[in-house]
């Protein structure tokens, strides 16, 4: 009897040993392949995107290194479940176009909700470590991307035009609109390095990959972009300001801002006047086009979108907007919300964006992760009122800054315990 107790009692041990090892390989692997999984966040030539498939192997590897769940991100879950029936049934909505796509539409929905669950929870578990290898992983594509993408604007690399598409720069994207704001968190935290840094190769490194991405964003001729840009730097600087800066440092902050403000517009002056910007950017930087004005310019079309959303509660069907009278989107992500997911789904959508802001402002109080959550704020912020006039409903960067600011703040929560340190300054 005593040898059978021994037996099972080795087995118990050895299946705990064993479990114990792949949970330690697992944690060991994963940092590599989250930082894989974010880099891949700006190689959207296909889709499914690698961005899709990197994720499969990261969630997997999360559970095997025992993955935490928080009690402070269950409003992202509920979220994520409460969209689900809303836009399956709004997929059935749709007349003119394959129902297949739609449905395939609100399954990539869904996974991008995911995945703001999984980045929320991933992050609050040691969060400063975490988050360093999310955004050196996100500026060394945003960098690459700007590099290739603008030689590739300057015919300087062979099969350039791969990466430009209406003469605009779109780098490993389908769309400058969308690789124009996908820069801009990895420049902001790049930006409130050079500002509060009195190290001179951080400095240099930071001002390096600021003035790289700058270029990147402008390359993309997206006028929304350059306003996220100039918006998301702008608040980033004030929050730095107000609640980081001490006296003495705030006169060097305004000398630093106004030297720095000043190298921009003379780069931007320079870039301007080669003749390869100078014509694009005369007709991208006009205040109104042909598409911006009339009654099927962008306002007349989303006064229509928003008639046809009050019409509709249960939704129009993914890209069924696209079939009607007025066949251009509307370009304004809070109607459209509407006519993917319907009202349910769409007041979904409204809350994610109104707690996150909560959020962001909420955790500002707390100085161990404020240097971590005031760029993600300042790029945030400006992201959703640039909702107003693009799509991002499928942004990946969008859902990843989301849940990163849930993650950041979820440290500060009262469902985990605070480490005793101060923010590392990425």
């Amino acid at each position: 009897m005593s040898l059978v107790h021994t037996t099972d009692s080795a087995v118990l041990a050895g299946r705990a040993a064993g479990a114990e090892y792949i949970q330690a390989r697992a944690a060991a692997w994963l940092p590599f392949m989250v930082a894989a999984w974010i880099f891949s966040g700006g190689i959207i030539l296909f889709e499914p995107s690698l961005y899709e498939f990197f994720f499969l192997p990261v969630f997997g590897l999360a559970i095997l290194a025992g993955l935490r769940l928080y009690r402070s991100t269950l409003p992202l879950l509920v979220l994520t479940l409460v969209m689900v029936p809303f836009s399956l049934i709004a997929a059935f909505q749709v007349v003119n176009i394959e129902m297949s796509q739609a449905f395939i539409f609100a399954i990539v929905t869904v996974f991008l909700l995911l995945t703001t669950y999984f980045a929320a929870n991933y992050v609050a578990v040691d969060t400063h470590r975490r988050m360093r290898t999310i955004i050196i992983a996100y500026a060394a594509i945003a960098v690459l991307s700007s590099i290739i993408g603008v030689l590739g604007y300057l015919h300087l690399i062979p099969g350039g035009e791969l990466f430009l598409r209406y003469g605009r720069v779109k780098a490993m994207f389908k769309d400058p609109n969308v690789f124009g704001p996908f820069l801009i968190l990895p420049a902001i935290f790049a930006l409130q390095k050079v500002l509060l840094t009195r190290n001179l190769k951080r400095m240099v490194m930071g001002s390096a990959v600021f003035l790289i991405v700058f270029v990147g964003v402008f390359a993309s001729f997206s006028r929304a972009a350059w306003g996220n840009f100039a918006a998301s730097a702008l608040l980033c600087f004030l929050l730095v300001f107000l609640l980081e800066a001490g006296i003495r440092d705030k006169v060097r902050l305004i000398l630093l801002g106004l030297a720095g403000g000043a190298l921009l517009i003379v780069a931007l002056a320079g870039i301007i006047s080669t003749p390869a910007f100078n014509a694009l950017f005369e007709t991208r930087a006009s205040v109104t086009q042909d598409y911006d004005t009339g009654e099927t310019g962008r306002l007349g079309r989303q006064g229509y979108a928003f008639d046809l959303a009050l019409q509709h509660p249960w939704g129009l069907g993914p890209m069924e907007f696209g079939t009607l009278e007025i066949s251009e989107a509307p370009h304004n992500s809070y109607v459209t919300v509407i006519h993917h997911y319907g009202w349910g789904g769409g007041l979904a959508f409204y809350l994610l964006i109104g707690l996150t802001l909560w959020r962001g402002i909420w955790g500002l109080r707390f100085k161990a992760t404020r240097l971590l959550l005031i760029p993600l704020l300042s790029a945030y912020v400006p992201l959703v009122v640039e909702a107003a006039i693009i799509d991002i409903d499928h942004w990946r960067h969008f859902f990843l800054i989301i849940g990163l600011i849930w993650g950041v703040t979820t440290f500060n929560a009262a469902d985990r315990p605070r480490p005793e340190r101060e923010a590392a300054l990425i």
